[in-house]
């Protein structure tokens, strides 16, 4: 007679083999030292409230970085977080939120203990992991009352350089320090400029707080700004500076160019920009380049090929520089370096 499998029996010791597997990975557990996690300041719900760490030098900052951070857990555990890390996909960043913490007075909280709010971490919590330990234990936490005036309103473009611009209105209601004088901003990207130099456009202002924390102000403003025919000047460019590029085929120390007409390509000459635009392209590397492609090695005449001007970018899109047509033209010529015999080579 066939033997009756015990079913029973069967899964009892599958269960058992599991649960002694699980066990000892729990046994198993390892430590890892983080290497770096951010702690950031939430914003408070209150606006008239502004929320900071006291870094070491006694300034406001809106985050600090902490590197003395021992984690613990299961091997496997540790193992999947090393990867998290090693691919850049595990995110460290945790969140200090006043109202969770009890920081919503003014004043100063100098020992706001950081092992017992790393341990009550969600975050680290869902990693499956525990803190051992931190240094420093401690975090020095600033609430400082904001009072509610007028400020003014400037206009910049994405580099932070101011804009002249028409605002209305020209002031608006913040949230500021008492002791500080701050003004409201408003960005505005290359394609908002071009559409304010033919009509107006809405924007939000922000405030800056001085740890780089950003609050938005209520009242929305009208952004105008003059054509661009009217904010560009006439702007000499002395002495520019030409830089060659050769084709990735065109190995450097195999060949050389020379350029034949250089004091022609490199003499001064005039574009149409904004005072910023203009130093901008001043401060470039090179004024212009000229670029020798494959197929340029093939002969060794004399060739001519436009420069190419390098203006900086973010001024192109926003029309805040222009060269007048047409490039200067480059006369050169690509020989191999091999093909010659120094002075020390000679017969």
């Amino acid at each position: 007679m066939a033997r009756k499998v015990k079913y029973g029996k069967i899964a009892i010791v599958i269960l058992l083999t599991v649960l002694i597997w699980v066990w000892a990975d729990l046994a198993q557990d390892r430590e890892w030292p983080v290497p770096k996690l951010t702690i950031s300041v939430a914003k408070s719900a209150d606006p008239a409230l502004w929320v900071s760490f006291k870094g070491e030098d006694g300034s406001p900052a809106s985050s600090v970085s902490i590197t003395n951070i021992v984690l613990k857990g299961p091997a496997s555990k540790i193992a999947d977080v090393e990867r998290m890390w090693n691919r850049g996909s595990l995110d460290l960043e945790l969140f200090f939120v006043p109202e969770q913490q009890g920081t919503t007075e003014p004043g100063d909280y100098p020992n706001r203990k950081l092992l017992r709010f790393l341990k009550e971490s969600d975050k680290i919590r869902q990693l499956g992991l525990t803190v051992e330990s931190c240094e420093p234990n401690t975090l020095v936490v600033q609430v400082v009352k904001l009072v509610e005036q007028l400020v003014a309103v400037e206009c910049l473009n994405e580099s932070g350089i101011a804009q002249k611009a028409e605002i209305k209105p020209e002031k608006v209601g913040a949230f500021v320090p008492a002791d500080r004088t701050i003004t409201a901003k408003v960005r505005l990207t290359p394609s908002e400029i071009k559409h304010a130099r033919s009509s107006a456009i809405k924007k939000t202002p922000y405030v800056e707080m001085p740890d780089g924390q950003t609050m938005e102000v209520s009242t929305n403003v009208e952004i105008t700004m003059p054509p661009a025919e009217d904010v560009l000047r006439n702007y000499t460019v002395r002495a520019p500076k030409l830089g060659i590029e050769l084709s990735l085929n065109l190995l450097q120390g195999e060949y050389k160019v020379e350029v034949t007409n250089l004091n022609a390509v490199i003499r001064s000459f005039t574009i149409q920009a904004t005072p910023q635009a203009g130093k901008a392209y001043e401060a470039q590397p090179f004024q212009m380049t000229l670029y020798i492609l494959d197929g340029d090695e093939k002969t060794e005449e004399e060739q001519t090929k436009p420069v190419v001007y390098n203006l900086p970018e973010e001024f192109v899109r926003s029309d805040e520089i222009k060269v007048p047509p047409p490039p200067a033209e480059a006369e050169f010529v690509v020989k191999p370096v091999s093909g010659e015999v120094t002075a020390s080579e000679g017969p």
